[in-house]
């Protein structure tokens, strides 16, 4: 029997992952806001995870309650047309897509595996270096294409840094009718709702994550754009642009967070 641990575990992709691995007997911690939406024999965490010390405290909990992770599978995600500003002074998108899967992935006593369920390959172009939280000229969607960036290079430190003890995926599940979550203008919501209708099915969807998860890769880290792998080029997934962003992280997370983070990074 295994243990998983998954972030927007309620919902869409996060939730049927949920209850894929509940029917074969494992043991499945989720981590979402509403319990009224945890499935009946998953460990429910609740948080908000755009803050930086609701994480910390999901992460105590876990090491301290599961400290053998077999995988941690990062889904949590929340679109906003306007930009939103969470309570410790950080750009909502950012802070929920990026930031809480750096301190997952970092926090938690060396899982087995991380799969990140974001969208890999982009070119690093997309990072705003001189203005992470988008003060100016904020788009919804470049905010999501910038923390699937900020993901790719995630997935590049912490490999350098973990590889020997942990393998990384970056998981593009291509087009997926789930609910989308998020806060939308009129336009954009009638293009979501034009992608969801032309989706995969959830329980389709989720085939080459559950693939990763049973047959995790050889390699310290890997991408994948649904069964295909994506190749590793220093063109997106650039070592020096993935260090600049580590450090830049590590005094984010400082400032706003409070004392500097305790575990190792």
């Amino acid at each position: 029997m295994r243990t998983l641990v998954i972030s927007g575990g309620t919902d869409g992709m996060g939730r049927a992952l949920a209850r894929t691995y509940l029917e074969r007997g494992d043991t499945v911690a989720v981590i979402g806001r509403d319990r009224s939406k945890a499935l009946p024999g998953a460990v429910f965490i609740p948080a908000d995870l755009s803050l930086i010390s609701e994480n910390r405290r999901v992460i105590a909990e876990i090491n301290a309650e599961l400290p053998a992770v077999d995988a941690l599978v990062l889904c949590a995600r929340y679109f906003r047309t306007h930009r939103f500003v969470t309570a410790e002074g950080l750009e909502g998108t950012f802070a929920l897509d990026y930031l809480s899967r750096f301190l997952l992935s970092h926090g938690l006593t060396a899982p087995r595996l991380v799969v990140n369920v974001s969208g890999p390959g982009q070119p690093t172009g997309l990072i705003r270096w001189h203005d992470l939280m988008l003060e100016r000229g904020y788009d919804g969607m470049a905010a999501q294409f910038q923390a699937g960036k900020a993901n790719d290079l995630l997935g590049v430190a912490f490999a350098a840094r973990h590889g020997s003890r942990t393998r990384y995926v970056l998981m593009h599940p291509g087009g997926v009718s789930t609910s989308v979550a998020g806060e939308y203008d009129a336009a954009t919501a009638a293009h979501v709702e034009a992608l969801k209708k032309h989706g995969l099915p959830v329980e389709e969807g989720i085939k080459p994550i559950v693939a990763r998860i049973d047959d995790p890769p050889a390699e310290p880290l890997s991408a994948f754009m649904r069964e295909r792998r994506i190749a590793l080029d220093p063109g997106s997934f650039d070592p020096a642009a993935a260090e600049r962003l580590h450090e830049l992280t590590l005094k984010m997370i400082g400032s706003a967070g409070g004392d500097r983070v305790s575990y190792p990074l």
